[in-house]
């Protein structure tokens, strides 16, 4: 390890820690039915993920620990704190209150339970996901599979939609049991898949080299300005998309 990194390791260490923190306090709020500011430490978490790694590369700081730490930290911050918004989103779609778990266990059915149990196919995926992302030297220049942040990111951006979205149609989809079934099972298939997905890293500006990424950047922002908040769990969608529509056009 070079002088620089003796000393300055600490400092991505220190910025993943705060995504960790950051990851269990969403799992605390989401518990307890605060759906909204849940979702906002999700995202806070996503910032400090982008930014251990964009310090840990100016610093030359890498280190062994801290790619572990790194993978801990994303399995609290990217599955277990969106699952714990998907299992509340499912008590409310359930029952109509978000209630404790010693309610739950006492008085939900069999079948409630197994529903409600089924958020948690979120943290497993994820980090069977980060488990394949580490051992596998196939993804420095594109992803297989959907990175965990972007599971994170599409379940914080529902929850974003309820709290301050204000659309009781749009809320009503989302708070439907088949939906949000459909939506674990479909984000999780495609965090452990091999479907190859673009990273969102450009070594130049050429647009050749980065068309798809101009093409996914220009269509963020049109989103965002005219759909504003109903535009985040889109632009997951679109980023998925894309990225299919990239895979089957490089296979002709």
């Amino acid at each position: 390890m070079s002088r620089i990194s003796n000393m300055f390791f600490w400092v991505p260490n220190t910025i993943t820690a705060l995504n960790l923190v950051c990851g269990s306090i969403a799992v605390f709020l989401a518990i307890d039915g605060r759906l909204g500011w849940a979702a906002v430490f999700i995202l806070t978490a996503a910032v400090f993920d982008f930014l251990d790694g964009f310090s840990a590369r100016l610093l030359k700081a890498y280190s062994t620990i801290g790619k572990e730490l790194d993978s801990l930290a994303d399995t609290v911050s990217f599955g277990l704190a969106p699952a714990a918004i998907v299992f509340t989103m499912l008590e409310f779609t359930l029952f109509g209150e978000n209630l404790s778990i010693y309610d739950i266990a006492l008085g939900a059915s069999w079948n409630q339970r197994i529903v409600l149990l089924t958020s948690l196919v979120i943290p497993v995926a994820g980090a069977f996901r980060l488990a394949k992302f580490n051992t596998d030297d196939r993804q420095s220049d594109q992803f297989l599979g959907m990175p965990i942040p972007a599971n994170a990111i599409f379940f914080a951006s529902l929850a974003l939609i309820l709290e301050w979205g204000n659309n009781e149609a749009i809320s009503a989809i989302i708070l439907n049991k088949y939906v949000l079934l459909t939506a674990i099972f479909i984000c999780s298939f495609l965090m452990v898949s091999e479907l190859p997905m673009f990273s969102m890293k450009f070594k130049n500006l050429k647009l050749k080299e980065n068309a798809i990424r101009f093409l996914f950047l220009g269509a963020t922002l049109l989103m965002i300005i005219f759909l504003q908040i109903f535009a985040l769990p889109l632009i997951i969608i679109w980023y998925v998309l894309l990225s299919v529509i990239t895979y089957f056009a490089a296979m002709k």
